[in-house]
């Protein structure tokens, strides 16, 4: 008897320590790929897709700056007035003063080669030498080659607030040079930028120069720290950094680790850093895996299946966050390039047509500056709404980034497609997106593409965004179409 009751201890034993021991295995599994799934979740959608948000945000801030500067430099009148001998500086500082307002810049020069006086709004602020290094920039400006570059500076006529200085170089008539020209950009309007990812997506965003040294945080100083060595084991990985591709890496920081993007910043010569606090995703799974090894103790059955609902459920997360657009709940651009991909194949092998879309709402940056953000939100969720009320079931439309929306039409042949694209115009164009009590009406520019011989969806991409800047540049609200001359 006793010899029967021992053998059933040892056997409830073995069989309790195989289900204990393959319990664990499973959580402990579970749990691991968990966190692999949302590390590489993270490193290869969430940080890209901020950063490429924000790059896209600079680039569209600088675009027009640019274009100012460009046109300050070959100005008849500045030229004119240089080559007279620059009698009256007040005629220059009215021209200067005139571009600061035109333009709501944050200053406005010109710096003369034959004089050295730099002129601003408020007259000549003072000469410059080469031996002082607050003027280096003109001596740099005055040997390259490029027609322009873009610089971050403080601004002496601005109690030295920081400031992104567009900096062109000025020729006369016969190609001599005279001088340099431009605008300038405070850094705030980059800062609130940082400062509303950083809210809108928890993230913490800030830029490297190339020596380590952070120059730029958002609002309140979300970063302290004055250069990544301070971070962690942050400055040992700069050495793989680059500036030809992004790059994602992990580091720790105050014992937590931390999910990081890097990418180069050409036109400010700066890395743009996003990075994420990985702790409190892995804690939430780290808390299930606790939870799952006390329900063991009871029951190895309800254990398994809380497991595998708990790994359901943050899948069905992790999907919805990799293919769904946030703000306008339309298909994000990753879930449209595999979309896009499925319907190339199937229009190449049935034959159809296969055209594409892409919308761009028209000075969309002045409802924000106008309205808020909040404001200019609604209006792309009402874009995004009535796009979606004009079009087929089987039809692909995603945010593409920014203000730009893309929408892929199966078996659609240029002429529908086209016809459509106006469709879509006139009713945005009729459409009003209340705000506070407040109509806010918009048009859009549309650029229609059809898919043509072997060509790449990457190839169409281009045609049909070169359509959509062709319709910016003939005055906006308008469709036009890209059509590739077939192979003889």
């Amino acid at each position: 008897m006793i010899r029967v009751f021992g053998a059933r201890q040892v056997l409830i034993s073995i069989v309790s320590a195989l289900l204990i021991v393959g319990f664990l295995a499973t959580s402990l599994g579970s749990y691991f790929v968990s966190r692999q799934s949302l590390r590489d979740a993270v490193v290869q959608t969430e940080l890209p897709l901020t950063s490429d948000n924000i790059y896209s945000e600079i680039q569209k801030d600088l675009i027009q700056p640019i274009l100012i500067s460009s046109v300050m430099s070959a100005d008849t009148f500045l030229r004119d007035w240089v080559l007279a001998g620059e009698r009256e500086p007040e005629k220059i500082a009215h021209y200067l003063r005139e571009i600061r307002t035109r333009y709501n810049a944050f200053a406005s020069f010109f710096v003369s080669e034959r004089t050295r006086n730099y002129y601003h709004a408020d007259g000549i602020l003072k000469r410059v030498h080469e031996a002082e290094p607050r003027d280096e920039w003109y001596f740099r400006v005055r040997k390259m080659t490029s027609p322009y570059e873009i610089n971050v500076d403080p601004d002496l006529a601005n109690q030295d607030a920081m400031t992104i200085f567009i900096n062109f170089r000025v020729f006369d008539y016969e190609g001599r040079f005279i001088g340099a020209t431009g605008i300038g950009l405070t850094v705030n309007a980059v800062r609130t930028l940082i400062t509303d990812y950083q809210r809108r997506y928890g993230r913490t965003v800030y830029f490297v120069d190339g020596t380590g040294r952070i120059v730029l945080v958002g609002e309140g100083d979300s970063v302290p720290e004055h250069h990544i060595s301070a971070r962690g084991n942050l400055g040992a990985l700069m050495p793989e950094w680059s500036k030809d591709q992004t790059r994602s890496l992990e580091y720790d920081y105050e014992n937590r680790p931390r999910l990081l993007n890097v990418r180069f910043i050409p036109e400010l010569d700066w890395f743009l850093l996003v990075e994420k606090d990985a702790e409190g995703d892995y804690t939430g799974i780290r808390q299930a895996l606790y939870w799952n090894l006390l329900v063991c103790t009871l029951i190895t059955a309800l254990v398994l299946l809380a497991t595998w609902l708990a790994i359901n459920r943050y899948q069905k997360r992790l999907e919805t966050m990799a293919t769904t657009d946030q703000l306008t709940g339309l298909a994000s651009r990753h879930a449209y390039e595999v979309l896009m991909d499925q319907a190339l194949r199937d229009s190449r092998r049935s034959g159809q047509p296969l055209a594409l879309v892409i919308l761009d709402i028209d000075n969309f940056k002045s409802v924000n500056d106008r309205f808020g953000h909040v404001a200019g939100d609604r209006v792309l969720c009402g874009v995004g709404n009535a796009m979606r009320a004009c079009l087929r079931s089987s039809d692909i439309i995603c945010r593409w980034g920014g203000d730009e929306f893309i929408v892929a039409l199966r078996n659609c042949d240029l002429h529908n497609a086209e016809r459509l694209a106006e469709t879509m115009r006139q009713t945005i164009a009729g459409a009003a997106f209340p705000y506070e009590g407040t109509p806010i009406t918009v048009t859009v520019s549309l650029g229609v593409a059809v898919l043509q011989g072997e060509e790449s969806a990457q190839d169409l991409v281009i045609r049909a965004d070169a359509a959509m800047y062709r319709a910016k540049q003939e005055g906006r609200n308008r469709v036009r179409t890209d059509v590739r001359p077939e192979a003889a």
